[in-house]
């Protein structure tokens, strides 16, 4: 029987241990400004389509950083600073490039019930362009009750750490005024070097989080690199 998977998780965990002493590998990974990377970001309408209210619109990601094969949320929030009543019909999120299907959605809205007021539901997005769109029959809005969407995505395997990672934009659409697109709406997370728990994990499911076997790669974390390394000893040992 092959042992290869418990190899190399103890090899990442082992690797990881070393990176917690001190040792570091200069992988040539580049890190853009910290500053050209925003959490979040807003947008707001006001014209003749809306009636004279506001409609707000915000996106954010749920970490500042996060390692290739975990997940981040995006949450986006449409609201208004009135007491009328449109509603929201579908909301559009476009993830960052090379990013797979959200594995998780809910919408918090308001809706009439025990208790009526604001309730978070899990939702199902259909592909619509570059992005996923969630949909409904409408969706009530006032400057008390907002229609929140929440989705969550892995982040890719091969992603670089130390790269910045952006998410496009956002569509809405609705009732009278709500409608627009909005390609700035975007929030932006850093890649991190995945921690010792987030590499075995990685190991174990089978998703990785840097080089491919065997190889020394830019993209490769800390952990895989010292991990393949000591992986190749264990088997040239046994």
């Amino acid at each position: 029987m092959s042992h290869t998977p418990m190899r190399r998780a103890a090899a990442v965990a082992a690797s990881a241990a070393l990176v917690a002493t001190g040792l570091t590998v200069g992988l040539g990974a580049g890190t853009a400004s910290a500053a050209e990377c925003n959490q979040s970001s807003t947008a707001s309408k006001n014209d003749i389509s809306t009636w004279g209210i506001t409609h707000n619109y915000s996106k954010t990601v749920s970490a500042t950083q996060a390692a290739p094969g975990t997940l981040v949320t995006y949450t986006t929030v449409v609201s208004t600073t009135g007491i009328g009543n449109p509603y929201v019909n579908t909301i559009n999120d476009i993830p960052p490039v090379g990013f797979g299907a959200p594995v998780k959605a809910t919408v918090t809205a308001f809706s009439v019930g025990i208790p009526t007021g604001q309730h978070e539901a899990e939702v199902t997005p259909s592909a619509n362009g570059d992005g996923w769109k969630v949909t409904s029959t409408g969706w009530f809005v006032n400057s008390g009750n907002p229609v929140t969407l929440k989705t969550t995505y892995k982040v890719p395997a091969n992603a670089a750490p130390g790269s910045q990672i952006t998410s496009r934009g956002t569509g809405v659409a609705g009732t009278v005024g709500v409608g627009t697109e909005l390609p700035n709406l975007t929030a932006c997370f850093t890649v991190r070097i995945p921690n010792p728990g987030e590499a075995v994990l990685s190991v174990a499911d089978g998703t990785g989080t840097g080089s491919a076997e065997g190889q020394l790669s830019s993209t490769g974390s800390i952990s895989d690199v010292l991990g393949d390394t000591i992986t190749n000893v264990i088997n040239n040992g046994s």
